[in-house]
Parts: structure tokens; C-alpha cells; sequence
């Protein structure tokens, strides 16, 4: 019955139709192709337009800055206006502490706010009105946080008598910090399979434990992301730390004290008729550039480890 089949239905795959076609190829003649290359051609410019700046922000600072690096840069206090020398490592110290209190600050409140919106809330009218004024927080302007932290702690001498200080420039960037680090761990948390909560709950896990054994070391890496990106984009920040931490010329002093930052530096030296001071801004700038693009780029990489 076999044989039968066989003869009565032969199949020739190297004659069939099917197969019988011309072998695929590029025809740049034909109008599709050619409209397909024109489109390409103007999204590339695009393209190439967009990220233009940066690479020529880069380069700028690169070359007016780079130059001026050496070790005496980060040990050394800056000169007095029109003195040539010194350093930035006052503000180099600053700009470490006055992030480090606003990420001490912002890191715990964000992570703490992304878990209600997405493990406790019930996506009812306050969780919508948290979401939708993280949202609008997001897109205030960051001198608006500096203006708020001015009146609540500063001109109130809120830590021990003293206005200016590293710990409000802090509280202002961590105001800027929070709505990226809810964001990121709402959505983080979001992608966490629900499959991994119920396996949890099933073997008879708490909220809380499933929460911090199980849900929060699944979304690590995308809350560790944004809290990298959070730190760079205060890190960079100037006008809150002008009505907030404002400038000092000496080594930090603690942190209820008025303090050095590179944002602050290049502002207050580049508008100097000095070119020492100029130089100095410069320099500034390059190692903030250098700081903000490693800290990018480590976001990248942690980003690339969830793939992994």
C-alpha cells in the first residue's frame, strides 16, 4: 500500500513550483527599494543629528579641561580670585557628600513608595494620585526644589541654628532623586512574574517576606538602575545647591555647614574675569562630565545583567 501511494502521488521538490523562483536579491530599481534608501538615509541624519551635541559637548570639555587634569587638581583648595593654581578638591568632596546625603535620603523613600504603588495599593484614587504627582514632580523644575528647600530649612535654620548647609543641598536633590526612584520600582517590581508571589504565598510566606525575599531580589536590577540614573542627574544639578548648600572655599566642614560643589564651582568661576578661575571651571567640568558619564554608563550595565 505503501508502494502504491508512492506511485500514485509522487512529490518532486526540485521541479515544484514552489520552489521554482527567482533567487532573492536587492533591486535597486525598483521604487520601493529606492524610497527604502532615501527614508534610511534621513532618519541616519536625524539620527546623527540628535547625538551631535553630545559629542561635541564631549570633545569641548575634553579638550579645554582634560588638559588641566593632574593629581594636584584633586588635592589642592582653589586660589583666591586672579591667583594662578590650586585645585577643586574641596568641591570634589562636596559634590561625593551632598549626593551621598541626598541618595541617602531619596534611595530608601523612592524604593519604599515604588513598593506600595505596585505590591500594597489597590490602584485606587490615592495610589492614581501618588503615580500622577510623581509624574508631575518629575517635571518641575529643579531650581523650584531649591526655592522650596530655601524656605523650609534654610531661611528657618532648621539644623542647629545654620542656613546653609551640606544636609539641605542634599534634601534638595533628593527631591529631584524621588520621582525617578519610584518610577523605576513601580515598574520594576511590575515585571516580577506573579507566578514567583503566588509560589511564595503557597508555602504559606507573609506579604512582607515574599516582598523582601523574593520580589525585591527579582526587580534588583531595574531599581538599581534607576538609582544610578537618579544620582547622575543630581549630581549635575546647580541651582538647588545654590540656595541650598551655596559655595565655600575651604575643605567641608561637616555637614550642617556651607559646602564646595563642582556644579556650584563652574557657575561661580566661569563668569570670573579671571582665567585662572576659567581654567579651574573647566576642569570642573570635565570631571563632572567624567563622573556623570561613568555613572551612565554603569546604569547600562546593569541594565545589560538582566538580559544576561
Amino acid at each position: 500500500m505503501a508502494t502504491q501511494m508512492t506511485k500514485s502521488s509522487p512529490i518532486s521538490y526540485s521541479n515544484s513550483s514552489l520552489f521554482d523562483r527567482r533567487p532573492l536579491h536587492f533591486d535597486p530599481s525598483l521604487k520601493r527599494n529606492r524610497l527604502n534608501q532615501l527614508f534610511t538615509t534621513v532618519a541616519g541624519l536625524f539620527a546623527s543629528i540628535a547625538v551631535l551635541p553630545l559629542f561635541l559637548v564631549l570633545i569641548y570639555v575634553l579638550i579645554q579641561g582634560g588638559k588641566l587634569i593632574s593629581l594636584t587638581m584633586f588635592t589642592e583648595l582653589p586660589p583666591p580670585p586672579g591667583l594662578e593654581g590650586g585645585g577643586i578638591g574641596n568641591a570634589v568632596l562636596g559634590t561625593m557628600l551632598v549626593t551621598a546625603i541626598a541618595a541617602l535620603i531619596a534611595i530608601p523613600v523612592g524604593v519604599g513608595g515604588g513598593i506600595y504603588l505596585s505590591e500594597y495599593s489597590s490602584r485606587g484614587w490615592f495610589a492614581q494620585f501618588v503615580s500622577f504627582g510623581n509624574d508631575v514632580l518629575a517635571g518641575v523644575p529643579s531650581i523650584i526644589s531649591g526655592v522650596f528647600v530655601y524656605g523650609i530649612v534654610v531661611s528657618t535654620r532648621f539644623f542647629f541654628d545654620q542656613s546653609y548647609s551640606a544636609m539641605a543641598g542634599g534634601i534638595a536633590l533628593s527631591v529631584l532623586m524621588l520621582p525617578t526612584v519610584i518610577k523605576t520600582t513601580d515598574e520594576g517590581l511590575k515585571l516580577v512574574p506573579q507566578e514567583l508571589r503566588m509560589g511564595a504565598y503557597g508555602v504559606g510566606a507573609s506579604k512582607f517576606v515574599t516582598i523582601t525575599r523574593v520580589t525585591l531580589p527579582s526587580a534588583f536590577t531595574p531599581i538599581a538602575t534607576g538609582v544610578v540614573l537618579a544620582i547622575a542627574r543630581a549630581a549635575g544639578e546647580t541651582a538647588p545647591l545654590i540656595f541650598t548648600a551655596l559655595f565655600s572655599p575651604f575643605w567641608p566642614e561637616g555637614v550642617f555647614n556651607p559646602i564646595a560643589t563642582m556644579s556650584v564651582l563652574i557657575f561661580n568661576f566661569a563668569i570670573m574675569p579671571y582665567e585662572a578661575q576659567n581654567e579651574l571651571a573647566w576642569a570642573a567640568s570635565f570631571v563632572l562630565v567624567m563622573m556623570i558619564l561613568a555613572a551612565n554608563i554603569l546604569a547600562r550595565w546593569i541594565s545589560r545583567m538582566a538580559k544576561v
